[in-house]
């Protein structure tokens, strides 16, 4: 069996954070944006445990990993919330028809 080493984590990490860019960039889904943002919050807890886990300090990296899986759910809840508004009054999860927020 081969070693996994800190570029493997890095490597991995660095996939999430473009795929998870590309998705926030590219689609107009609400729904697919928050998926993107989710990855790259994904792709910054991996590599927090892959430095942390280098560093041989890996209670330091966990903290912040449920941190960032904290962090994750409130904006999942709180961006749930805004787009099922969105959708009751637009008719629409497009981010690109909210160009008005007035009531």
């Amino acid at each position: 069996m081969s070693h996994v080493g800190l570029e493997h984590f890095l490597v991995v990490g660095a996939i999430l954070f473009t795929l998870g860019i590309i998705c926030v960039m590219t689609r107009r889904n609400a729904v697919a944006v928050l998926i993107g943002i989710e990855l790259i919050l994904n792709a910054a807890g991996l590599n927090l445990i892959a430095f942390s886990r280098y560093n041989n300090q890996l209670i330091d990296g966990s903290i912040f990993v449920l941190f960032i899986i904290v962090l994750a759910a409130a904006e999942a809840v709180v961006a749930l919330a805004l787009i099922l508004a969105l959708q009751r009054r637009l008719r629409t999860v497009d981010v690109d028809r909210t160009d008005t927020l007035k009531g």
